[in-house]
């Protein structure tokens, strides 16, 4: 348990510049390069960690023989501090836009592949009453965006769990199912089979997601329930722009969000393939940091965002 002290006593005496040594040693793991980070003395540095721990009254690195390690405590406050300073960071971007005549800056952190239509249209629906907000939306994999959440860098994600453990610092609100198909480009020699199976497709080149993706980590479990080993020939490709491109151009298969691909198949450029994939991919839903309030536009956002997706039909399947 906390001691009763602790919350009055870090109140006082934890500083951000405090944060930023936690930050750039768990970067670096040399207290040497993390002083220099901070343009301090190594020595001045020492005693400043010294300082902290003091504080916290626990060891948070452990002095190896080359370099720094943190220790499990340690992690969490540093987790803390990453996020304490991207917080600082996204209210100093929110000043600046006030001070410049806007409305603050909304970060949101989406997979792609989460109902883009519904990202787009509530991003549209939100500038209509507040123009000169400035919004920036990062499209990443659900590990990618996790890191983002971590490090106080994004407002909330649209996204799924990538760990097991993640429920004990992040909430989770499941907004809806993407649908996943398989594809190649219209022409291949796939294209209009009316049977295929996972033997004879890993044979051919593949796009795939990196391995640390929801949507990879579900289709390395297909494979491993087809018996057979992943794909030899493939590319790693985490932008959903170059991996359409990339199967446009080439004999290899995918496997996207039906939402992501709906333009293309119905342009005729990409077509699927009769195979069911992904029906145990969990939910994707709204990722927020457990016991923080989102901001006022971020609420904003997710309400247009939640009844977006309760009035969303169900999408038809394409083949």
């Amino acid at each position: 348990m906390l001691k009763p002290y602790l919350y009055q006593s870090l109140l006082h005496r934890l500083r951000y510049k405090h944060l930023f040594l936690l930050v750039s040693l768990a970067e670096h793991g040399n207290l040497h390069q993390a002083a220099d980070t901070l343009s301090m003395s190594q020595p001045a540095a020492t005693r400043m960690l010294q300082e902290i721990e003091q504080h916290l009254d626990c060891i948070l690195f452990e002095r190896l023989t080359r370099g720094m390690r943190a220790t499990a405590i340690g992690e969490e406050i540093i987790r803390f501090a990453r996020t304490t300073l991207g917080g600082l960071e996204r209210c100093t971007d929110n000043l600046t836009q006030w001070q410049r005549g806007g409305f603050g800056q909304l970060v949101v952190g989406t997979i792609m592949g989460a109902a883009p239509d519904w990202i787009a249209q509530s991003v549209a629906e939100l500038k209509v009453n507040k123009p000169l907000l400035k919004i920036r939306i990062k499209g990443e994999t659900s590990d990618q965006l996790i890191e983002l959440l971590g490090q106080g860098k994004i407002d909330f994600a649209i996204g799924r769990f990538s760990e097991l453990d993640q429920h004990n610092w992040l909430d989770f609100e499941a907004l809806g199912n993407e649908v996943l198909l398989l594809v190649v480009r219209s022409g291949h020699a796939l294209a209009g089979k009316e049977a295929v199976n996972l033997p004879e497709l890993v044979e051919w080149p593949w796009v795939l997601q990196p391995l640390t993706s929801p949507a990879r980590q579900l289709l390395e479990h297909e494979f491993e329930q087809a018996q057979v080993g992943t794909p030899q020939n493939t590319v790693e490709c985490d932008s959903i722009f170059a991996t359409l491109q990339l199967v446009q151009r080439s004999d290899a298969i995918t496997v996207l969000p039906e939402a992501v691909l709906r333009d293309h198949l119905r342009a005729g450029l990409l077509t699927t393939l009769p195979l069911p994939i992904g029906k145990t991919l969990s939910p994707f839903g709204v990722l927020t940091r457990k016991g923080e309030n989102v901001s006022g536009v971020a609420t904003e956002f997710l309400d247009i965002l939640r009844r977006i997706s309760r009035n969303a039909a169900t999408p038809d399947e394409i083949r």
